[in-house]
């Protein structure tokens, strides 16, 4: 059973649109779409709410690298065991459209994971990773995830999110194979990218030259025989 969803991204308007902020943008269109309302909590340095189930949700309002201390304050105080736990986070490693689901593992450079990780002690908590693309050649990771998607990425990690929207109410009861299965079964299939068709070169054909007419004494003599 799932007992807090923490979302992760950077507070702040600069932020709020970039990459990074995909775990924000889930726990906001699902605290929307619910009926239960984030406050501010100084307690816990985050925005704060619960939904009608008893589920907590959590979007910490300290920057990336330092999430990790909301969700020890809060953990900690509801007696919540990370295994109970599921972070939301974007990921380089999968592309625009793809969300999958796991417990435990690396954390693959990801500097809200490192933190929360090392906060609790453990990495035995839930991850639904949202995938946001890979940076492109000569773009450091940190500057990628910094910028905004284009128009084409974003329409791709929103109906990713959409999806794992769908699956979230069995993940918060601890259905979570059956969220998985039903999650990673969506997943779109990607595009093959084929070579655009080679143009054929036209072979030229050798002229075709006439034979030349044979002088009548050849004539006889290709049938007669020299004499």
């Amino acid at each position: 059973m799932i007992r807090l969803v923490v979302g992760l991204g950077n507070p702040g308007k600069e932020h709020e649109r970039t990459r990074h902020n995909a775990g924000f943008w889930l726990v906001e269109r699902f605290a929307q779409s619910t009926g239960f309302t984030l406050r501010k909590d100084p307690k816990f340095k985050a925005l704060v709410g619960k939904n009608a189930g008893g589920a907590w949700f959590l979007l910490p309002q300290s920057f990336m690298n330092l999430s990790g201390q909301p969700v020890q304050l809060l953990a900690g105080f509801f007696r919540i065991k990370p295994e109970e736990i599921l972070v939301v986070h974007d990921e380089l490693d999968f592309a625009p459209g793809v969300a999958r689901v796991k417990q435990g593992g690396g954390i693959a450079g990801h500097n809200g994971l490192r933190d929360i990780s090392q906060r609790l002690a453990s990495h035995d908590y839930w991850r639904l990773r949202i995938g946001v693309g890979k940076p492109p050649a000569g773009t450091e990771g940190g500057d990628y995830v910094l910028q905004k998607p284009s128009a084409d990425d974003k329409a791709a990690i929103d109906q990713a999110i959409e999806r794992s929207l769908q699956v979230l109410p069995e993940m918060l009861t601890g259905d979570m194979q059956v969220a998985i299965q039903k999650l990673h079964s969506t997943e779109p299939k990607p595009v093959e990218k084929k070579d655009p068709p080679k143009k054929e070169v036209p072979i030229k054909e050798p002229e075709k030259r006439e034979p030349e007419p044979q002088k009548s004494g050849g004539l006889l003599k290709s049938l007669f025989g020299k004499k």
